[in-house]
């Protein structure tokens, strides 16, 4: 009995360890229309007030947003659209990547 709790225990910490470190899901779009830094921030505030995001990066230069899901959490492309267009700005590409705002702001530097 003690071994089939000790597995059973084991096989838990082995599916909570590799949840914990599971790939994030990160929205990425480019949008139409940011020119300053106003326009990033205005973005920026919209998608962190979405309950399911986590982190958000704008970059004005390659007119990219970027919004990493919190874990477990998902939002629909249709949410995020929505949330930029809110704020005055044109959604021209959207896509899910697998990979973390961190690591896209590494590559755009």
């Amino acid at each position: 009995m003690k071994s089939i709790v000790a597995a059973i225990t084991l096989s838990l910490a082995s599916l909570s360890a590799s949840a914990q470190t599971s790939t994030p899901s990160t929205i990425k779009v480019e949008v139409n229309g940011m020119v300053c830094a106003f326009c990033a921030q205005g973005i920026e505030k919209k998608l962190k007030a979405m309950p399911q995001a986590g982190d958000v990066v704008v970059n004005l230069d390659k007119r990219l947003v970027a919004v990493e899901m919190k874990p477990g959490q998902t939002v629909s492309h249709d949410q995020i659209k929505a949330a930029i267009a809110d704020s005055g700005y044109d959604v021209v590409k959207i896509e899910t990547v697998p990979t973390s705002v961190k690591d896209l702001k590494a590559q755009l530097k």
